[in-house]
């Protein structure tokens, strides 16, 4: 019988499989999708958020357990489990290593990443890298690895872990570790966790999912079925605004929009409707798919002049180019006289100020409501530019209730021998809201400490067995 079986492919799934196995358990990882989508969302990925108290090889200067717990508790609006949320935030001060053994390298962060080289350190190859580094990194230790292998349910008595199935096929397993996401790839879940809006609109039926179709909850709902303790608000994810050109599934992240801070944000009514410049963009950047997804048609339009190219990562698709605001308003399909009125009353509004997209600048507006408070420049440098933009979901919030030990909870109380890492259970942190790369942080932080608990809770049972 094997020791620890991990559901999931991506790095949570990955971290606990190679904990496991560090451990001296056996191990069998078991992927949905083929060896050719292996990963989950982790294939996209980018970078991991650290805590450091001072520079360390390609992190800048000090980012505190403090700051990177106000940082967090900002965007979640403290719907955040503060023990749970520390202890991924430590773990994230001493995970890098860990990786580079396994064949994970670091790099400085990249040109038009603002903000991020203090805070975040920056895989080389991204996150496609990574996961093959740890594929390599597993399998060379022994790890088995399965292809094209969806576990539909499990047998459990008691909470107790006994045996996965897929379809017919059953697995027995001293333990079990959960790792295989959350449910946004299932477009009728999503239309229904999101309901019709006073519009008489199905928001859901307007997105776009930046990552894998692999994850469609199936084993997420089957705990829910049997009793396993529930965290989160099934409409909450990590929703970001990206091009609406973008793909059904896998988009990632060319597809995401960097400029909405250097421009302006209108609604399908071409009425600006949010702060464009409330904070720091890797901060405020998963607020835009939400806020998009409350507007007519969950259609949004970044419009932005000359003066704004090249401070931002170009995104794979050109934005629509005009050498005029009526002309641009008309390409986009705008009503032309009130994408002008917005965008003449904009500019009389801004004040002038010294703008430096570093720090949070005096460029702000007077007189108009939303107020944009930092980078406010006028809009009348051409050629235009401007981007359609859709909710794009990265991944739900919805999950699996768990304490310090990564265990499943059942009626309040911790399973023995199965634990959740990851997506599925990022809620317990993440109750709204996003900062860049805290997924990875929780997924390392989580992934490794249930690996970690998995193999101990093996050792455990034989010694209660042969008691």
């Amino acid at each position: 019988m094997i020791d620890v079986l991990v559901i999931g492919g991506g790095n949570a799934a990955l971290c606990a499989a190679l904990m496991a196995r560090e451990a001296g358990a056996s191990v069998l990882l078991l992927e949905a999708a083929p060896a050719q989508w292996r990963g989950g969302n982790s294939m996209h990925v980018r970078n991991l958020r650290c805590m450091h108290d001072a520079p360390q090889d390609v992190l800048e200067g000090a980012y505190s357990e403090q700051e990177f717990w106000e940082d967090l508790l900002k965007v979640t609006g403290g719907a955040t489990d503060e023990k749970l949320a520390r202890l991924v935030i430590r773990a994230s001060s001493n995970c890098r290593d860990w990786m580079r053994r396994h064949g994970v390298h670091f790099q400085p962060s990249l040109a038009g990443t603002l903000h991020l080289s203090r805070t975040n350190a920056f895989f080389m190859g991204g996150g496609k890298a990574l996961v093959n580094a740890y594929y390599r990194s597993a399998q060379q230790l022994g790890a088995q690895v399965r292809y094209n292998a969806p576990v539909d349910s499990l047998e459990l008595q008691g909470g107790h872990f006994v045996a996965a199935r897929l379809g017919v096929e059953r697995i027995e397993a001293k333990t079990c570790v959960l790792a295989c996401g959350g449910f946004e790839s299932n477009l009728a879940w999503m239309r229904e966790a999101w309901g019709q809006n006073d519009r008489g609109e199905w928001p859901a039926d307007n997105f776009l999912i930046r990552g894998t179709r692999f994850n469609q909850g199936v084993l997420l709902k089957h705990m829910m079925d049997a009793g396993a303790d529930i965290i989160g608000d099934p409409s909450q994810s990590h929703c970001v605004a990206i091009d609406a050109r973008a793909p059904l599934y896998d988009g990632g992240i060319v597809t995401r929009v960097d400029c909405v801070s250097l421009g302006v944000m209108l609604n399908r009514d071409a009425q600006r409707f949010y702060d464009e410049g409330e904070d720091f963009w890797p901060k405020r950047y998963a607020i835009w798919g939400r806020l998009v997804a409350q507007q007519p048609g969950q259609i949004g339009y970044c419009i932005i002049d000359s003066k704004a190219v090249g401070r931002f990562m170009p995104p794979v698709f050109p934005g629509v180019r005009a050498d005029t605001l009526p002309e641009l308003a008309r390409q986009l399909g705008l009503d032309e006289a009130a994408f002008m009125k917005t965008l003449t009353d904009f500019n009389a509004a801004c004040q002038p100020g010294s703008f430096d997209h570093t720090v949070l600048d005096d460029c702000a507006t007077h007189g108009i409501t939303p107020a944009k408070t930092h980078w406010a420049r006028t809009i009348d440098a051409p050629p235009f530019y401007g981007y359609a933009l859709r909710p794009g979901i990265t991944f739900t919030y919805l999950g699996l209730k768990t304490d310090e030990n990564a265990a499943v909870y059942f009626d309040g109380k911790p399973s023995s021998n199965l634990f959740v890492a990851g997506e599925m259970m990022a809620g317990n942190v993440l109750g709204k809201g996003y900062t860049a790369g805290v997924g990875m942080s929780i997924g390392t932080a989580f992934g490794r400490l249930a690996g970690s608990r998995a193999a101990q809770a093996c050792v455990k049972g034989a010694q209660h067995a042969a008691a």
